[in-house]
């Protein structure tokens, strides 16, 4: 069974507003995204956090007011299927199919998005490109792998560490940056979590190149020291069964 995506882009020439649906318009998250190589990214990332590796090919539709530059570019290339849309289109169903006409660029997304959701077969996708495109194509569309890829492994070891080791989503923002997988990978439970000092979680951030460690550190000990606490709390330590007594003939 295929599994089809939508997203709306309100674009602007700084950055571009997007919002993802699935099949049944329901908001599966929204973003404000840097224009260039780093948004396409976040949005490769946002899109494969959503993406289902048992329903079978994935199919994502986009809607965008525009037809031209660099980002719908990069969208085509990456396999996605575009849907260039006249910002009048956009402003009469905005108009017929809500109650109120205002305009925002939030809710431009999620207008995009219904409309290429509820509409596409009355719009046109956009056309394929010429033959000296197609090496970008391929070059394009293995980078939004590499990033599906990517999310899909830091999103098991997001769902196993808040049933075993809460305390480690607090503490670290970003679970596959080179210091948290150092930090886990020294003190991967709570109790070699809660030994962890500052001094060695900073000299990690600072092999890291990470701005002010001192700072980052300062946010990251305290999870860690508790964890240890709280696992005690959730699971105690089993207690040693006693020997039955001795019987003496």
């Amino acid at each position: 069974m295929k599994q089809v995506l939508f997203v709306g882009d309100d674009w602007s020439e700084e950055h571009h507003d997007v919002e993802l649906q699935d099949e049944d318009g329901r908001r599966l998250g929204k973003a404000k995204l840097a224009d260039g190589i780093a948004g396409i990214a976040r949005l490769h990332a946002m899109i494969g956090e959503h993406v289902d590796e048992d329903a079978g090919p994935v199919e994502v539709v986009v809607g965008i007011e525009t037809d031209r530059g660099p980002w719908v570019q990069a969208l085509v290339a990456s396999g996605y299927i575009v849907y260039p849309i006249n910002p009048l289109q956009v402003a009469w169903f905005r108009e017929t199919e809500r109650s109120s006409g205002g305009k925002s660029d939030a809710a431009d997304a999620y207008t995009l998005a219904d409309m290429v959701r509820s509409r596409r077969h009355t719009l046109r996708p956009m056309a394929g490109d010429s033959g000296q495109a197609e090496t970008v194509k391929v070059l394009t569309r293995a980078h939004k792998t590499l990033i599906w890829e990517r999310t899909r492994h830091v999103l098991r070891p997001r769902q196993m560490l808040r049933e075993f080791f809460p305390a480690a989503m607090l503490a670290f923002d970003d679970l596959d940056a080179p210091d948290t997988l150092e930090l886990l990978g020294r003190a991967p439970d709570p109790v070699s979590a809660a030994r962890l000092s500052t001094t060695q979680i900073t000299a990690t951030l600072k092999r890291a190149h990470r701005r002010d460690t001192a700072a980052k550190a300062a946010t990251i000990q305290p999870p860690c020291a508790a964890s240890s606490r709280a696992s005690r709390r959730r699971w105690p330590a089993p207690t040693r069964p006693r020997r039955p007594p001795k019987w003496r003939s």
